[in-house]
């Protein structure tokens, strides 16, 4: 297996970085990365349709968050570019019609293994009115006494080539209060339901908030049990 690591000194060049996991898998071997995006609002397909999108992209450059669009997942997600970290892994398929649910179920089991490991207690799904809802979601119960409801703070999506599959998501650590503030506004311009006390974040749910403890844990679970390892570094800006 292939493990890379590190983020590349811009948001382009850390994009094509996680393509190669791809292009790694299609010819023949899995690849594993954890890391810490640029701060930006990462837009799915579904967002740039609406006619909303342009007050969203606007929404979150006046707070000092550039927008992008990404090519997996659904609705809208933030990165801080300190705290918020990506996963990926992908791995060669020889029938591009099976094996989703598989991966998912794997990705998951080893997503919910991590947090784990953190002292946390995951559950599967979401509360109603998460930021970039899905059905592959992990969540926590909310520590506040006032608040009987869950937060997320794991999303999961899948993308399949013909030679290869990419299982990838975002974990949210720590600085909750910033991205409240950016999802709330920028769900709002594109006229999609978010409760704000939906979103969750590792550190506010009693776990660690350092994103290095957070990345090596998650690291080590999609890693799992592969027979080899072989490190690939990413140039890094910090």
């Amino acid at each position: 297996m292939r493990v890379f690591r590190g983020r590349a000194d811009s948001p382009t060049a850390d994009r094509d970085a996680s393509r190669r996991l791809l292009s790694v898998a299609a010819d023949g071997e899995p690849a594993v990365r954890v890391w810490t995006p640029h701060r930006q609002v990462a837009f799915g397909r579904r967002d740039r349709r609406p006619e909303g999108y342009d007050r969203a992209c606007e929404a979150a450059r006046e707070r000092g968050f550039p927008p992008l669009d990404r090519d997996v997942g659904g609705r809208a997600v933030a990165y801080d570019g300190a705290t918020t970290l990506a996963f990926a892994r992908a791995e060669p398929i020889a029938d591009i019609r099976s094996g989703t649910t598989e991966r998912y179920e794997r990705a998951t089991a080893d997503l919910e293994r991590a947090l784990e490991t953190l002292g946390l207690e995951p559950i599967r799904g979401e509360p109603d009115d998460s930021f970039c809802p899905g059905t592959h979601s992990l969540s926590v119960a909310n520590a506040s006494p006032d608040e009987r409801r869950q937060r997320k703070l794991v999303g999961i999506a899948q993308r399949v080539r013909q030679d290869a599959a990419l299982v990838a998501g975002i974990v949210l650590v720590a600085d909750r209060e910033a991205l409240v503030g950016v999802l709330e506004a920028v769900y709002g311009a594109l006229e999609v339901p978010l409760e704000p006390a939906s979103v969750g974040t590792i550190a506010d749910a009693g776990g660690p908030a350092d994103p290095a403890v957070v990345r090596t844990a998650i690291e080590d679970a999609l890693v799992g049990d592969a027979a080899a390892v072989s490190l690939e570094a990413v140039d890094e800006e910090r």
